[in-house]
């Protein structure tokens, strides 16, 4: 196959606060001819994440920080185009870290095989991707067990909504936050959640007291913030934690100053523990096979927000912060 061209989306410059469109450029770059033990893979999906606010800022953290000028990088999943590959033909469909662009060149081990069969093949990125396989994991991470109260703030996000509907397959009450009254329908509706507010039309701690008057359980923090704070006043004694993101302060310039009230972590005897999903890719075929079982016999919903072209990629990523997706926010490419 002669060279290819592809769009790619570059980061221009490192945000300062609430990253903005002039922080990104789309570009255009040829692709060499494949050589053995390489496969071309043309996205059909790409992914956008709040996580990926911290890799544009520089220096050190879990991962490594996008370099400027340098494609980004990010959950994708595509289709072969053509392989020099054992083990790949054109038309498997893959999953990949080679977000951000339509076409890429990788090697065998960088490609996860996944089943043509499920549609769309965006699921892989939302309730049977990193996403899904992240709520899976913290209920693991804290023994998330039946009869539990688990709250969930950000719940109507991409690992919050997955995170409630595991949950209650667990036989727990769940209880989710969101922002808007249309969220809190989708939380009720359609992923069952027991109880759901807004957390924009009234303090936080007030609404999760009146949803759950005894107290909860387990808190799985996707927001940190005002909903951390209350969680902290809502938990029980021997509470756990997940504590999984805190979007409430990405784009902060400076660190926000921590809970008030932290120091119930001693007197209730709580559990806190971090979750980084990247920890957990030994049991991806585990994960596969039970959520997997559960989205086939339509127990869990994969609910998504579509975004087209890859031109409109930084605007997605961007509506992450102005809450703008319901479920997973993708972006289609072919």
């Amino acid at each position: 196959m002669s060279n290819m061209t592809s769009r790619e989306i570059r980061l221009a410059s490192r945000p300062k606060g609430v990253p903005a469109a002039e922080n990104f450029t789309l570009a255009r770059t040829e692709l060499a001819p494949l050589e053995d033990q390489q496969v071309l893979v043309r996205n059909l999906f790409m992914s956008v994440d709040p996580y990926m606010r911290g890799r544009m800022n520089e220096g050190k953290s879990y991962v490594p920080p996008f370099e400027l000028g340098k494609p980004l990088e990010g959950g994708a999943v595509g289709e072969v185009i053509e392989s020099r590959a054992n083990g790949f033909t054109p038309g498997n469909v893959v999953t990949s870290n080679f977000g951000w662009r339509e076409y890429f060149i990788a090697s065998p081990k960088e490609l996860h095989p996944v089943s043509p069969e499920v549609q769309p093949p965006s699921v892989y990125l939302g309730a049977l991707g990193m996403t899904g396989m992240t709520a899976w994991a913290g209920l693991k991470l804290v023994e998330v067990n039946a009869g539990d109260v688990v709250y969930i703030s950000g719940a109507a996000g991409a690992v919050g909504n997955m995170a409630g509907q595991l949950a209650k397959l667990r036989g727990c009450r769940v209880i989710g936050s969101a922002g808007s009254a249309e969220k809190v329908r989708f939380l009720r509706e359609e992923c069952g959640f027991d109880s759901a507010f807004d957390y924009k039309v009234g303090p936080v701690l007030e609404q999760l007291n009146v949803a759950a008057p005894d107290g909860i359980d387990v808190y799985f923090d996707n927001v940190g913030g005002e909903a951390l704070e209350a969680a902290l006043s809502a938990l029980r004694v021997h509470g756990r934690i997940i504590a999984c993101g805190g979007i409430s302060g990405y784009n902060e310039t400076k660190p926000r100053p921590g809970p008030s009230n932290l120091f119930n972590i001693t007197t209730k005897r709580l559990t806190m523990k971090g979750l980084i999903v990247r920890d957990w890719l030994d049991r991806q075929d585990e994960f596969e096979k039970e959520v997997g079982a559960y989205f086939r016999a339509e127990k869990v919903k994969n609910k998504e927000t579509v975004v087209e072209g890859i031109d409109h990629a930084a605007g997605a990523f961007l509506g992450l912060f102005e809450g703008k997706n319901m479920g997973k926010m993708v972006v289609k490419l072919a």
